[in-house]
């Protein structure tokens, strides 16, 4: 499944969802996870819909997106899109992030991210 990253730092969870210009995306699965690109939004709309509504566009082929902050009309359109929002309590480093999932995918995974994994399944 592939998973964002709202990153200023590109190695750390550390943006809020609607203020992010990057998003860092990785393919990860119990065997564990690469890195596949950098998706930027430098060219975002001033209107607040139309830059959250691009951002959830972009994304639409993720099934998790990890971020800092979430406002509650962006993460109703991120979950609408099927994808699962996952907020950081503090900027936390991707591959720490990245090496819990693998290990959770690997043992027993809680209900959210099964339906994160189905929801991908139904992307590809």
């Amino acid at each position: 499944m592939k998973v964002a990253f709202a990153t200023k730092s590109l190695d750390k969870v550390d943006d809020h969802f609607g203020h992010a210009k990057t998003l860092a995306i990785y393919e990860v699965d119990e065997t564990g996870y690469r890195f596949l690109e950098y998706r930027h939004f430098e060219d975002v709309p001033d209107e607040e819909y139309d830059k959250i509504n691009q951002k959830v566009e972009r994304i639409k082929d993720c099934a998790i997106v990890y971020v800092i902050a979430i406002g509650a009309t962006a993460a109703a359109r991120v979950v609408k899109a099927k994808i699962h929002p996952v907020k950081v309590n503090e900027p936390t480093p991707i591959e720490d992030i990245l090496q819990k999932l693998v290990h959770t995918l690997k043992t027993n995974p809680p209900p959210w991210l099964k339906k994160a994994l189905l929801d991908s399944k139904e992307k590809m």
